[in-house]
């Protein structure tokens, strides 16, 4: 997401110049081979991604490996598995079929690869869809690929590793905002033409600069077929407290390609008590979650909110809770949570 804290200051700089227990069963896992692929079956419409995003408490934005909350560089896969299987059957537990998880080139090319495809087995072994996304340094911040030939070397090897697992979605940049349309939808082309081994439905291509308008990617010929990712914040119009100004919002991002969109970053306060079933009471928090909710329900967009878990985050939907591999999760905002339960029909 733009950066909370430093990422939100960012993100509005560009546009404006309770708690129940959910943990996985823990047992120990053999090895976690990623699930066959079924190049033949058609694919899942976008209503089907029902997910949230697990991120690194520095919010994926990292100069060294990234590393999702709970996990550690200096786990094995076997108690990477092990924590993520019990964080993952929270996240089932949520009624979530789909988890984000963040790349960049240190976790992906160096030691720590090992170890975290513990994380993508545990979430593919329990049938959720995985989608992996780039993040660029924290060091950088511009909003462009850090550096080409790494960027080149590690989706080679995510490629390589998990393009014939079906539960596996590659997303090849978070929040391109650093290029113009133009010059993002040619790095994405040719992403979609090297890797064209990996079948378009499991691409998903973010949309304009901070992935904030899917309009011009879905009006490029050349990415035809592939699913496009946006994304939408409330703190990007603090003033707004209209529930149908915010549906206007999303559908003027959107336009016509709602069957191609992944609203795969959005989210709210989850700490603070705030009602999302109740009455807006002047607050643009609750007015954008009912309308986030109700459009995606509406048009039947792919969602995936953020975060279900990141600590420290006042969005996270979730707090972790345990020691070792014996982790569950605890939802921080029950009202949050209906409001996801009502977009996803459940």
């Amino acid at each position: 997401m733009p950066r909370k804290n430093h990422r939100r200051t960012a993100c509005l700089g560009a546009l404006l110049a309770g708690a129940t227990a959910f943990g996985g069963a823990l047992t120990s896992p053999a090895s976690a081979a990623p699930a066959a692929a079924s190049r033949h079956a058609p694919p899942p419409p976008v209503s089907d991604f029902r997910g949230v995003n697990w991120a690194d408490p520095r919010d994926n934005y990292a100069d060294d490996a990234v590393v999702p909350s709970g996990l550690s560089t200096s786990d094995s896969y076997a108690t990477t598995y092990a924590k993520s299987r019990a964080i993952i059957g929270g996240f089932a537990k949520l009624g979530a079929n789909t988890v984000r998880l963040p790349v960049n080139p240190t976790s992906v090319n160096g030691p720590f690869w090992k170890s975290y495809r513990g994380a993508i087995d545990a979430a593919t072994a329990r049938g959720f869809k995985v989608i992996l996304g780039y993040w660029e340094a924290d060091n950088a911040k511009d909003g462009k690929i850090d550096d080409q030939a790494s960027w080149d070397r590690m989706w080679a090897r995510i490629t390589s590793a998990y393009g014939r697992n079906s539960k596996a979605y590659f997303e090849p940049m978070n929040e391109p905002f650093g290029y113009t349309a133009q010059e993002w939808t040619d790095i994405a082309a040719k992403w979609v033409n090297t890797h064209r081994d990996v079948p378009r439905d499991r691409i998903l291509i973010s949309g304009y600069k901070y992935s904030e308008d899917v309009k011009p990617v879905c009006a490029d010929s050349r990415l035809d077929g592939t699913r496009i990712a946006l994304h939408n914040y409330g703190f990007w119009h603090t003033d707004w407290t209209s529930v149908d100004q915010w549906k206007a919002d999303f559908k003027e991002r959107i336009g016509t390609c709602a069957s191609r969109t992944i609203l795969d970053e959005f989210g709210a306060t989850m700490t603070s008590g705030l009602d999302y079933n109740g009455p807006v009471n002047g607050s643009s928090e609750v007015a954008y979650i009912q309308a986030a909710t109700d459009t995606i329900r509406e048009l039947g967009l792919g969602s995936v909110y953020w975060p279900g878990l990141r600590n420290g985050d006042t969005y996270s939907l979730t707090t972790l809770q345990g020691t070792g591999t014996r982790l569950s999760l605890t939802v921080n905002n029950q009202s949050g949570l209906d409001r996801l339960h009502w977009a996803w029909k459940q």
